[in-house]
């Protein structure tokens, strides 16, 4: 009696497999030195050729899918801060405050819904249209080595006919193991034959059902997300206008109190402030007409003691203050945060630093947000224009003078 494995498998069908592996192994060296021929399906070769295109298709949706929904849980994340945030911020006695909350509530429920339906209708139905290619692709590779059986039994049985002094005994039984590998292997490639096209064919209704769902739960999504934000953005408005109401208006409108409104506080302009200045340059921008007004309700000495200005800056001041500006000097401003030049022709600023600004010498050369000027310390220092002035960034600077 033969002696039973570690896994009950006898030693006879140890030997049994080795020899099919030793035997498998020889027929495919004959086969590839030409010394044996092989059976070939092409239409079967196409079909697997298909089948590991769609098996890379598949998986590559499935981890794109995964990316795509690590990716909405993700936004489900920043947006759920956003809007603790929202909460945080906005004070208890702000009309609105209890719909605010309700709105980040119902966010909230509708990101999770949306993942939870994006996993059901399309990643586990993608997990399981996968499902079905291991079986496959392993019964593959199981007609592979069959096919190897049938073409090594044949070429035993052909061999066995061909020679000189034949055996019947041998030749019988070598024709009845090419019967046997045959019969296994037809078995197994009319199934495949059958599987492998429909499986085919069926990745163009899995790709509509798939993609569909997505666009349908995306389109869902937003719809009812447009719809929070909506509701959000009237709760933030009608807080706008109340406090709008409540607060200071800066530029009365014309039709609450006509011109004389509109002309607020002619009389504390008259020394040409800048922010007067601002003023009137807004109000002839948006009101045309008061332009014209202006100047002929202003008598004409107020007209002519209006002090010239450069880039808003008023000209003609004392000269002891500007004995020892340099020349062209416009006014000053405050570096808040620190710059780093990058270019031979750009000041090297620090927090704090005063900047004398001074006009370009070629106007056309002047980037919209730059300023030209030389820091105030180098200029007490060495008084020499030509070695320190540079250009920077308005933005990054404060006027002060």
């Amino acid at each position: 009696m033969a002696e039973l494995g570690s896994k009950g498998v006898t030693a006879g069908k140890i030997a049994s497999n080795v020899q099919k592996k030793l035997t498998r192994a020889q027929e495919k060296v004959l086969q590839k030195l030409g010394k044996a021929d092989e059976t070939k399906d092409e239409q079967f070769e196409q079909c697997v050729q298909n089948f590991n295109k769609q098996l890379s298709e598949g998986t590559r949706l499935q981890k794109d899918l995964r990316t795509y929904l690590a990716s909405v849980k993700a936004m489900h994340e920043a947006s759920k801060k956003l809007t603790e945030c929202l909460q945080e911020v906005y004070e208890p006695d702000w009309p609105g405050r209890d719909d605010t909350n309700k709105i980040a509530e119902n966010n909230d429920l509708l990101w999770t819904d949306f993942h939870q339906k994006l996993v059901d209708q399309a990643l586990l139905t993608m997990d399981t249209y996968l499902g079905q290619f291991p079986d496959i692709k392993s019964r593959i590779a199981k007609r592979g080595r069959k096919l190897v059986d049938y073409d090594s039994a044949r070429h035993h049985f052909e061999a066995l006919q061909t020679a000189k002094k034949k055996d019947e005994t041998k030749i019988a039984k070598a024709e009845e193991e090419l019967v046997k590998a045959q019969k296994v292997f037809e078995e197994m490639n009319v199934d495949l034959q059958e599987e492998l096209p429909s499986l085919w064919n069926s990745r163009v209704g899995f790709y509509v059902n798939t993609f569909q769902s997505i666009a349908g739960l995306e389109e869902n999504f937003h719809k009812e997300m447009s719809k929070l934000n909506q509701n959000l953005h009237d709760v933030l408005l009608g807080l706008d206008k109340q406090y709008s109401v409540t607060g200071s208006n800066v530029f009365p409108s014309a039709g609450e109190e006509g011109l004389g409104g509109l002309c607020w506080g002619i009389e504390t302009c008259m020394g040409g402030s800048r922010s007067c200045h601002l003023g009137f340059s807004f109000l002839s921008d948006v009101f045309p007409f008061l332009s014209a007004a202006f100047q002929t309700s202003l008598p004409a000495v107020v007209v002519e003691t209006f002090p010239a200005t450069v880039n808003g800056t008023v000209e003609g001041g004392a000269s002891s203050e500007r004995a020892d500006m340099p020349p062209g000097f416009l006014f000053k401003v405050q570096a808040m945060h620190d710059y780093t030049a990058t270019d031979s022709d750009e000041l090297q600023l620090k927090a704090g630093d005063v900047v004398l600004v001074i006009p370009f010498e070629n106007p056309e050369e002047q980037d919209e947000g730059w300023l030209m000027g030389v820091k105030e310390s180098d200029w007490i220092q060495r008084k020499e224009l030509d070695q320190c002035r540079g250009v920077f960034p308005e933005n990054f600077t404060e006027r002060v003078q």
